[in-house]
């Protein structure tokens, strides 16, 4: 259990292998949402669709967060695509990453904006924001329209704001994430 802002979080780390479906399957009942963690090496396993097709029977609210960036052979973009395609979701990058495998330095809030490293904490509850990189500069403002346009495509006050070219705030963007996912309509 921890607490953030005003609410208390009950965290349950289920087991991702094959011989603990039947514990997974009844800690989905209880679950309000759920992140859903992959390898930036390995993708999207067989067990990782056991469990995405159980969240579903339950309608529970997902995430994806992909890890180990910094690991040989990490491919950022190829388990997106991985999970678009074998999961069947609608997959909307929020953040994407500052290089790769040894050369992994942090990511780039599509959000803010702005490149956020870890520099030396260890523990990864450290971190700084920074202007992002001029070499990424071109990919995240790509990427960031992306985001804007995907969401907005299943949020109607979004998207009336997105076909009439206005401005669409940090705030909105998150609201419209929320409301998407709490629908089910993305996994960001």
């Amino acid at each position: 259990t921890t607490f953030w802002r005003e609410g208390r979080i009950n965290l349950i780390d289920t087991p991702g292998h094959v011989d603990f479906t039947a514990e997974v399957e009844r800690s989905l009942r209880v679950l309000d949402g759920a992140v859903v963690i992959f390898d930036a090496e390995e993708g999207v396993q067989s067990q990782s669709e056991t469990v995405w097709r159980q969240a579903d029977k339950y309608k529970v609210p997902r995430l994806c967060f992909i890890n180990k960036m910094d690991k040989l052979g990490a491919d950022f973009e190829g388990t997106v695509q991985q999970i678009v395609d074998r999961l069947g979701v609608a997959a909307i990058p929020i953040t994407i990453p500052i290089g790769k495998e040894s050369d992994f330095k942090g990511v780039i809030s599509l959000l803010s904006m702005k490149a956020l490293y870890w520099d030396q904490d260890p523990e990864g509850t450290k971190y700084s924001e920074k202007e992002i990189p001029e070499d990424y500069k071109d990919i995240a403002t790509k990427a960031h329209a992306k985001l804007i346009e995907k969401v907005s495509e299943h949020d109607d006050a979004l998207l009336e704001k997105f076909l009439h070219d206005k401005e669409i705030t940090q705030e909105e963007l998150m609201q419209g994430i929320r409301r998407a996912t709490i629908a089910y309509k993305i996994v960001p």
